[in-house]
This record gives C-alpha cells, sequence and structure tokens, in this order.
C-alpha cells in the first residue's frame, strides 16, 4: 500500500497526490501531505481566482503520550494545522489519522464519538467561554451529551475534573468575567479534559498570559498529561516554553514544515536556516552573554503567491541557484531529524 501514489481532486478541485502511509500503533496521530488551501474570489458559479496555501503538504507523527511542538512565525500555519486535524475545517488534500482512522472520511455520527478523544485549548481562555453560562455549566455540558458519567455522579465528576486543574467547588456558579486570565485559562483546561481526550491541540495557550502565570499553566499541563496519559500538539511562538514541555519539535515556514525532530536534536544542533534565525532571537538569561542574532531580511512572502522553489530562498543568506527553481527534499540527519534543505542534499 505504501508504493501506490494516490491522485484526486478534493471538493475545491485541487489535485491531491500522496503515498498513503502504514498507520504505526505507536502513534496516535499520523498526518501526512496535509494540504489546508483558501480560495481567493469565486463564488457558487466562478472559479477561485487563485489559493492562499496555508498548510501545503505538512507531515509529521506524533507519539502516544508525548508532546510535539510546532513553532514558526505568525502566519506560517500552525494553528490552520491543529484545527484541521481537529476536522474544525475541511483539508484541501493529504491524510490525517488518529488511532489509524482517517478523521475526515469519517460520518458525522463517528465524528461526534471522536470528539470526545480530540480536544482543542484556544489562544484566548476569554472569547472562547460563554459569558451567559456559569463555570459548572460550561465544564459539565459536554459530559452530559456525551453521556461521560451516570447523571449521578455528574457533579461530583465535575468537582474532581476541576479539583485537577486547581479550581474550587465554588467557582462552578461564577461566571467568565469573575475570573483572572490565569483562571480562565484552567477552566478551558477543565472543560476539554472532562470528556476524557486521548488528544489534545494547545494553540498558544499561554501566549495572553503573565510570564509568571505561563509556568503555573505549563506545569498544570505536564502533570495533567502524566495523570491522564494525554498527548499534545503544542503550538507555539514562544521557543523556550516549547523547550519546556516538547518531545519533539516542527518548525513551519510559510505552509510548510522546514525541520522536525526530537527536541534535544533540535535545539542542540539547528540545521535549517530558519530554525537557527528564530534560535538566535531566544533571550539568553546572562547579560554578559553574547547572542549572535542572525537578522533575517525582507519580509514573508505571501501564502497566496509563494516563491517558485524553496519558499526560504528570498530570505536565505545560503540561496543557491537550485533554491530558486526546486523544492529541497527531505534530508534526515539521523535519529529522525529532517530537514528539508538543499544545503544537505548535495
Amino acid at each position: 500500500m505504501a508504493e501506490v501514489k494516490e491522485v484526486n481532486k478534493s471538493h475545491n478541485g485541487i489535485e491531491d497526490i500522496y503515498t498513503p502511509v502504514t498507520h504505526n500503533p505507536e502513534n496516535i496521530l499520523e498526518v501526512n501531505k496535509l494540504k489546508k488551501y483558501y480560495p481567493i474570489g469565486g463564488g457558487a458559479l466562478t472559479k477561485a481566482k487563485g489559493y492562499v496555501k496555508a498548510v501545503d503538504g505538512v507531515s509529521f507523527n506524533i507519539k502516544r503520550g508525548t508532546t510535539m511542538g510546532l513553532v514558526g512565525e505568525s502566519g506560517c500555519g500552525k494553528s490552520t494545522i491543529g484545527r484541521t486535524i481537529l476536522r474544525l475545517q475541511d483539508k484541501s488534500g493529504g491524510e490525517v489519522l488518529f488511532n489509524g482512522e482517517e478523521v475526515h472520511s469519517i460520518s458525522k455520527k463517528e465524528l461526534r464519538k471522536l470528539r470526545t478523544k480530540m480536544q482543542i485549548i484556544f489562544q484566548d481562555p476569554f472569547s472562547s467561554l460563554s459569558p451567559r453560562l456559569p463555570v459548572g455549566e460550561i465544564i459539565g455540558e459536554a459530559v452530559r451529551q456525551h453521556g461521560i458519567v451516570p447523571k449521578e455522579e455528574h457533579e461530583a465528576y465535575i468537582d474532581k475534573i476541576m479539583a485537577s486543574c486547581g479550581l474550587q467547588p465554588f467557582h462552578k456558579d461564577r461566571y467568565p468575567h469573575e475570573f483572572s486570565g490565569g483562571q480562565r485559562q484552567r477552566i478551558c483546561i477543565a472543560r476539554a479534559l472532562a470528556v476524557n481526550p486521548e488528544f489534545v491541540v494547545c494553540d498558544e495557550p499561554v501566549s495572553a498570559l503573565d510570564v509568571s502565570i505561563q509556568a503555573q499553566i505549563i506545569n498544570l499541563l505536564k502533570d495533567l498529561q502524566e495523570e491522564y496519559n494525554l498527548t499534545y500538539l503544542f503550538i507555539s511562538h514562544d521557543l523556550s516554553v516549547v523547550e519546556h514541555i516538547s518531545d519533539t519539535v516542527g518548525v513551519m515556514y510559510l505552509g510548510t514544515m522546514v525541520e522536525y525532530g526530537e527536541k534535544e536534536d533540535i535545539y542542540r544542533e539547528p540545521l535549517h536556516p530558519y530554525t537557527k534565525a528564530l534560535f538566535s532571537a531566544i533571550p539568553m538569561p546572562d547579560p554578559n552573554t553574547k547572542m549572535n542574532r542572525i537578522i533575517l531580511k525582507g519580509s514573508i512572502p505571501s501564502p497566496a503567491n509563494p516563491p517558485k522553489g524553496c519558499k526560504f530562498h528570498t530570505r536565505c543568506e545560503h540561496c543557491m541557484e537550485v533554491c530558486k527553481t526546486t523544492p529541497p527534499a527531505q534530508y534526515d540527519a539521523g535519529n529522525g531529524h529532517l530537514v528539508a534543505c538543499h544545503l544537505y542534499n548535495k
């Protein structure tokens, strides 16, 4: 099966070419050549004038009980990947396998059951919580709808989940506007945890919080992962936070994955010029340490009209002629450390 290439047309007419993956039971999630394109112009009777290629052929796997960090500049497609994996948005191509099952091919009835196994924690805790519902109802609504526990155990179960997230029972009758930012994020975590998920997309869950509160939330996520055997996709632009919580790391640029590998390998020896530039911007706690900051020239190209060849070549100081015409293949530097750069494909 892995040798056969599938070619088909998705709902928006985009050609979809990929080699189907063979499911590995160790992986809870397998993403293969995932694409998400947004049409430009057009309508019911007219064709789109073009496409914004928010996600353009991204592949990675996440093992059970681990955390994958996804980093990159704003607008590179990190959040779009998370939402497309959960089928909050339709894909334009590729595969998303959750426990070996294609998420975008199952029926609505099967998807409803799958919703309890895949959850998301949003970036802004305030806008993602209904201002008209008390906290107890926000956390318990999905528990009741999906029948997670018997009716007589509902209140005790909600109390337990809230306690796991650092919330008190008397908080159930309060409304989101009565809480601080850190407490609201705890409510969002409790809401996601309440349906007993296996996989959680953390979409920049600490970027809107103070640094001291960030540490509390990150430690809470790590404790809950150990207690409930959770798997995380942790999306962030904060490289220090990603280093603290992740087991593997993927680096995104303009809709593509330019580098992927174990956290220790990525942080010890970044290979891609873009990854090196990102890591050079990490603040150093020692004021006497000299930072060798790499300043990228130019601006990020438009995802509606990305450069030919390597998408990063317009800002890369190592650009060669081949970079301008040919997209780079992935090079394995060992231990699953993958980099898409012509510097390593000689």
